[in-house]
């Protein structure tokens, strides 16, 4: 017991002098950035720089970011980890290549005294603090999406469903929302977990499901984002579908976007990524200043490894073609003229994207 009760006080004081050092560092800090992979769009084109922005917003410009990105490699992401450790950022911002084998990272980053923030995955672990948006909404919202496109032609044939990687938490989530939207809605042919949720991976699954369930039963897929979407629609059309099924995304994709302009990807789910973004800066600065983040994560969330982290949860929206000015368009991700190309003007005309 005296033992224990020793233990305690020690790692109260050592929390106390850390928390004492934090503060006097003032606006003077430097928060670690690590995202997953490049393949998607979104990691560098938009959470990077709108985190390095929000950072520097809130530290009057003086907080350094130290990024790097896993390129879909969780032993790299690892080592990524230990440099930042060596490094001895003040607060760490992870998304997780794989939330599993991060957690000994995560663990080596609390142990030094770097606090942890999960950012978009839920990574394993003692993490501090959680952003991401409500991915089982995701899933339901793709779900309703592709039972309205079919209507009442639902049951007519079967989908094929095309989830994300195994590795990637978030990915089972999208699929426990979709399966409570579809299940005894629709009859699922085929179902993939698509490997690093490549595109080339999703085309060849496809391909193996057309020719498994013949292309005249199948009336619809799921597809859990636009990059896999993509590699779907090729497989259709190469498989001879003169008449496309409708398909489901995620991302809002520029390319994603303009196949939904063309009619040849029925949706996709925009998530507003300024506003995550924002959380994750918000909660890393707060923590590598030693301060609450009562004022900003209202909601708690469990992970595998630990229960009632702080978390911000982000909603998301259906994206079609009838509001694509009133979503990316108005929120600045993409102006008419980066989507409405020359191959897409005449279908931009014909939705009023001018």
């Amino acid at each position: 017991m005296a033992v224990s009760l020793a233990a305690c006080g020690q790692a109260g004081d050592s929390g106390d002098s850390a928390e004492e050092s934090a503060a006097k560092k003032g606006d003077n800090i430097t928060i670690g950035l690590l995202l997953p992979e490049n393949q998607t769009a979104r990691y560098e084109k938009f959470d990077k720089p709108l985190i390095e922005k929000k950072i520097s917003e809130l530290t009057n410009g003086k907080a350094k970011v130290v990024y790097a990105n896993a390129k879909q490699d969780a032993t790299l992401q690892t080592q990524q980890v230990d440099t930042m450790i060596t490094n001895k950022v003040d607060a760490l911002i992870v998304d997780a290549v794989d939330s599993k084998a991060i957690a000994g990272g995560v663990k080596k980053a609390k142990d030094a005294g770097i606090p942890v923030v999960a950012f978009d995955r839920l990574a394993e672990g003692p993490i501090d603090a959680y952003t991401s948006f409500d991915n089982e909404e995701v899933g339901r919202v793709q779900g309703k999406a592709l039972l309205e496109a079919l209507g009442d032609k639902a049951k007519d044939g079967q989908i094929v469903m095309m989830n994300g990687s195994v590795t990637d938490p978030n990915a089972a989530l999208f699929k426990k929302g979709a399966h409570a939207e579809l299940d005894g809605k629709v009859n699922i042919g085929k179902e993939y977990d698509t490997k690093e949720w490549k595109p080339e991976n999703a085309n060849a699954n496809m391909e193996a499901a057309i020719s498994s369930l013949g292309k005249d039963k199948i009336i619809g897929v799921y597809s859990a984002n636009d990059g896999m979407a993509g590699g779907i629609i090729t497989a259709l059309k190469s498989g001879g579908f003169t008449k496309l099924p409708p398909v489901t995304g995620q991302d809002a994709e520029l390319a994603g976007v303009q196949r939904i302009v063309a009619g040849e990807q029925f949706m996709s789910v925009y998530k507003p990524y300024a506003p995550e973004a924002s959380a994750a800066a918000e909660m890393a600065v707060a923590l590598a200043k030693g301060e609450s983040l009562d004022a900003i994560a209202k909601e708690k969330v469990d992970s595998p490894s630990q229960k009632g982290i702080p978390s911000v949860l982000v909603p998301v929206v259906s994206l079609t073609k009838d509001n694509i000015k009133d979503t990316v368009v108005k929120d600045g991700v993409y102006t008419v003229n980066e989507i409405c190309t020359p191959k897409f003007k005449a279908a931009c005309d014909q939705l009023g994207l001018k």
